[in-house]
């Protein structure tokens, strides 16, 4: 992935590739900025100057080749790169996560689950078998993990964070409301789910 371009910008992007798909699949040839724009309500201009970072220039009075513009963002957002992912925590978030199988279509394949609770250990959910915590160097060993996914309580977020980091992993999704202290070499995408809600509440 090419890393000029902003959180926000990749954000867009995908949004973008969402319609895109839609449009796909009622056999639409052709799509424009304002067309893009319309649907997620911002300016078109906004739209030009994201779809710019994909070297990807459209046609004059057309609009963009939807199978086209749909390639360049899946190639500049590394769709096409398979990331193998463990979520540890398979609680009711961890297995919604795992239950979620249009992941896959965007590269992450969540390929198992951890967890400390022994009812739960050697069962299954969505295919992918929950281990023990651990285990996880022999998980993380065994699939060629690259992401962990960190659905956990945030007491003990730090402390599996910590697991982690010892077996090898250089990539975490967290979604414990935790400031997660790692080696500077580690990765954290912290995905903040009450300040997503407030932001969207807080003009209501």
């Amino acid at each position: 992935m090419n890393a000029k371009i902003s959180d926000k910008v990749i954000n867009r992007l995908t949004l973008y590739h969402c319609i895109l798909q839609e449009f796909l699949a009622r056999g639409e040839e052709f799509i424009s900025s304002k067309q893009i724009a319309k649907l997620l309500h911002i300016d078109d201009s906004q739209v030009r100057k994201d779809i710019s970072v994909l070297n990807n220039s459209g046609k004059c009075r057309v609009g963009y080749i939807v199978k086209e513009l749909k390639s360049c963002i899946e190639k500049t957002l590394g769709f096409k790169k398979q990331k193998n992912a463990c979520i540890i925590g398979a609680g009711n978030l961890g297995s919604a996560l795992a239950k979620y199988d249009s992941f896959a279509n965007y590269g992450l394949n969540i390929v198992a689950l951890v967890d400390t609770d022994k009812k739960k250990i050697s069962g299954m959910v969505n295919g992918k078998r929950i281990y023990d915590l651990s285990d996880f160097t022999r998980v993380v060993a065994e699939h060629g993990i690259d992401i962990a996914i960190l659905t956990v309580p945030k007491e003990f977020t730090q402390s599996t964070a910590d697991i982690v980091v010892d077996a090898g992993v250089k990539y975490i999704w967290n979604f414990a409301p935790v400031v997660l202290n790692v080696p500077d070499d580690v990765q954290v995408w912290n995905e903040n789910l009450v300040g997503n809600f407030l932001q969207f509440t807080y003009s209501i």
